[in-house]
C-alpha cells in the first residue's frame, strides 16, 4: 500500500498515538478515560480526520470476532455459575505434597483452564484461591502469582479461544480448531514445564523455608447457603422434646396387639376405665373434678402429639424438597459441562466457531429456563466495544501507509524459511505487543506476515499464523503491562479481603524477561506447520 497524502498520515499517526496512550496508559492523568473510551475516541478521530469513511468504518468492524468472543463470554460465565472453577480450586489443594507441587499445580492448572476457558476469566476466579492457599500453608503469594499469570498467558496459546488475540488469528486465518491445537498444544505443554521449572529455580530458597507458626486451615471454596433439615432428637427444640415423652407417655396402652383404634380413642377409653376404678371407692362430688383434670391433660398430649405429628411432616416434606432440589442443580450443571463439551467438539470438527459459541451460549440461556438478565450482564460488553474501537482506528492507520512502509523494510529480514529470519520476526512481535499491546499487534502484522509466507508454500502461510499466536501470546508475559491477565491478577490479589498482595512492576520484570525469552525459543522450535 502506498503512503497516504502528509495530512491523513499525520492526522492519521496523531489519532492511533491517542489509541495507544490510552490502551496501553487507561488513567493517565490528562486525559483519565480509560481503554474502552479511548478506543472509541481513536476510531472517532479516524473519521473526523477523514483518514477513513463512516462505511469503511463499518466494514473494518469484524461481527464473528465479536461473535466469538461474546458467545465464549456467556459460556464462562454459566461454567463459573455451575461451579466448574469452585472444583479446579478445590484441586490446588487435593492432597498438596508442598509448596513445589502447589506451584506446579498452580502451572498445570491454570495453563488448561486457559486453554479452554479464556485466560482471562481463569485470572479473574483462581486469584483469590491461589491466594488463600498460600495463606494457609504460610507461604509467601509472590511466586504463586507469577505462576498463575504466567502460566495462563503460555497456556491460552494453544487455542482460538484461549485469548482475544488468538480469536482474531483463528478468524482471519481460518485455520480450523483442530489444526490449531495440535499445531502449538507441543510448545505449550513444553513452555508449562520450562515455565515451572523457571519459577522453581527463582524460588527454590523462599518454597523451601519452613515457617514454625501455622495458619489455621482455609477454606479455598465459597460457602454454600444450603439448609438440610434432618429429623434426629439432637436437633430437636427443647419443647418438641417434652411432646415426645408426653407421646411415649400416652401411646404405652398400646401394648396389647388387640389394640387398634386411633389415639384419640385409646386415651379416652384409658380415661373412662380410671373412672371405673375412681367410683369404686369416691363417690363424693370431687371425683368429677379429678376426672376432669384428667381429661384435660390427656387432650393436652393429644394436642402435643398432634403438632409434633404435623412438624415432623413438615420436616419431612422440606427434606425431600431439599433432596429434589439437590438433583435438580446437578442435573443443570450436568447440563452445563455437556453442552460445553459439546461446544468444544464442534469446534474440533471444523463448524464455524462463532456461531457454535453463540449456539452454545443460548442453549445454556434455555437449559437455565430462567431470566438471563442476570447472566448477560456480567459479559464484558467494554471489551467488545473496545474491540469495535479498535477495528476502526487500527484499521485508519493501516490507510496511512506507515504499516505497510515499515513491513516492505522488515520483510527481506524476517523470512520464517530461515531461523534468523524467525527469530526477527519474533523480536518484531514481542517488542510490539508489550509497546502497542498484542491484539493491535496482530490486526497490524497478521495479514501481512501471512502473505509472505504464502509466497514459499501453503504450509508456511500457516506456520506464520501460528508463530504469531504463540509470541504474541507469550511475549504478555515479559511485563506486568504486558497482557490483561497480569494486570488482572495484579489487581484482583490487591483488592482480595484478608488475603491482599501487591505484585509490583519490577518484581514481576525480574521474572518475566528470562521467562518470555526462554519459553518463546523453546516454543518456536516445537510449532508444526
Amino acid at each position: 500500500m502506498a503512503m497516504a497524502p502528509t495530512v491523513k498520515v499525520v492526522l492519521g499517526s496523531f489519532a492511533f498515538a491517542v489509541f495507544w496512550v490510552l490502551a496501553v496508559f487507561p488513567a493517565v492523568p490528562f486525559m483519565p478515560i480509560g481503554r474502552t473510551a479511548g478506543s472509541l475516541l481513536g476510531a472517532m478521530l479516524m473519521v473526523l480526520f477523514q483518514v477513513i469513511t463512516p462505511d469503511q468504518a463499518y466494514d473494518s468492524i469484524d461481527l464473528p470476532i465479536l461473535g466469538l468472543l461474546f458467545g465464549t463470554m456467556v459460556v464462562s460465565v454459566y461454567l463459573e455459575r455451575a461451579d466448574m472453577f469452585k472444583y479446579l480450586g478445590k484441586l490446588l489443594a487435593w492432597k498438596s505434597q508442598g509448596s513445589k507441587d502447589l506451584l506446579c499445580r498452580i502451572c498445570l492448572i491454570s495453563a488448561i483452564s486457559s486453554a479452554f476457558f479464556t485466560n482471562d476469566t481463569s485470572c479473574v476466579v483462581l486469584t483469590e484461591f491461589v491466594l488463600k492457599i498460600a495463606r494457609q500453608q504460610n507461604l509467601p503469594p509472590h511466586p504463586f502469582l507469577l505462576a498463575l499469570a504466567s502460566s495462563a498467558n503460555i497456556g491460552s496459546a494453544a487455542t482460538p479461544i484461549g485469548n482475544p488475540q488468538n480469536l482474531v488469528i483463528a478468524v482471519q486465518s481460518k485455520i480450523p480448531f483442530g489444526e490449531f491445537l495440535f499445531g502449538i498444544v507441543s510448545a505449550m505443554v513444553v513452555g508449562i514445564c520450562v515455565n515451572a521449572v523457571i519459577l522453581l529455580c527463582m524460588f527454590w530458597k523462599v518454597l523451601s523455608v519452613q515457617k514454625d507458626e501455622e495458619e489455621p486451615p482455609v477454606d479455598v471454596t465459597p460457602k454454600e447457603n444450603v439448609n438440610f433439615h434432618r429429623f434426629s432428637p439432637a436437633t430437636m427444640s427443647h419443647q418438641n422434646s417434652h411432646e415426645l415423652d408426653a407421646i411415649m407417655e400416652a401411646t404405652s396402652v398400646h401394648s396389647s396387639p388387640g389394640v387398634n383404634g386411633n389415639i384419640d380413642n385409646t386415651l379416652r377409653n384409658r380415661a373412662i376405665s380410671g373412672e371405673d376404678e375412681d367410683s369404686n371407692g369416691l363417690k363424693d362430688a370431687t371425683d368429677n373434678g379429678s376426672l376432669q383434670k384428667r381429661d384435660e391433660r390427656v387432650i393436652s398430649r393429644v394436642s402435643s402429639m398432634n403438632r409434633l405429628s404435623n412438624a415432623i411432616s413438615d420436616l419431612g416434606l422440606e427434606e425431600i424438597e431439599e433432596k429434589s432440589a439437590k438433583w435438580k442443580i446437578v442435573l443443570w450443571k450436568t447440563g452445563v459441562y455437556l453442552i460445553t463439551i459439546g461446544m468444544l467438539v464442534s469446534f474440533l470438527v471444523g463448524l464455524n466457531m462463532s456461531w457454535t459459541a453463540i449456539t452454545a451460549a443460548l442453549a445454556l440461556v434455555v437449559l437455565d429456563f430462567k431470566d438471563a438478565r442476570p447472566c448477560l450482564e456480567k459479559v464484558s460488553y467494554s471489551l467488545l466495544v473496545f474491540f469495535c474501537g479498535m477495528f476502526v482506528t487500527v484499521e485508519g492507520f493501516n490507510r496511512t501507509g506507515i504499516p505497510s512502509a515499515v513491513w516492505d523494510f522488515m520483510e527481506p529480514l524476517a523470512q520464517i524459511d530461515h531461523v534468523s529470519g524467525v527469530a526477527i520476526l519474533a523480536i518484531v512481535i514481542v517488542l510490539l505487543s508489550n509497546l502497542a499491546s498484542n491484539v493491535p499487534t496482530v490486526l497490524l502484522l497478521g495479514a501481512r506476515v501471512a502473505a509472505a509466507a504464502a509466497t514459499i508454500s501453503p504450509e508456511k502461510e500457516k506456520k506464520a499464523w501460528l508463530i504469531l499466536a504463540w509470541v504474541s501470546t507469550v511475549a504478555g508475559n515479559l511485563s506486568l503491562l504486558g497482557s490483561a491477565a497480569n494486570l488482572i491478577v495484579c489487581e484482583q490479589a490487591r483488592r482480595a479481603q484478608h488475603f491482599g498482595y501487591n505484585l509490583t512492576f519490577w518484581a514481576h520484570l525480574k521474572f518475566g524477561v528470562p521467562s518470555t525469552i526462554i519459553v518463546t525459543a523453546i516454543g518456536l522450535l516445537l510449532i508444526r506447520d
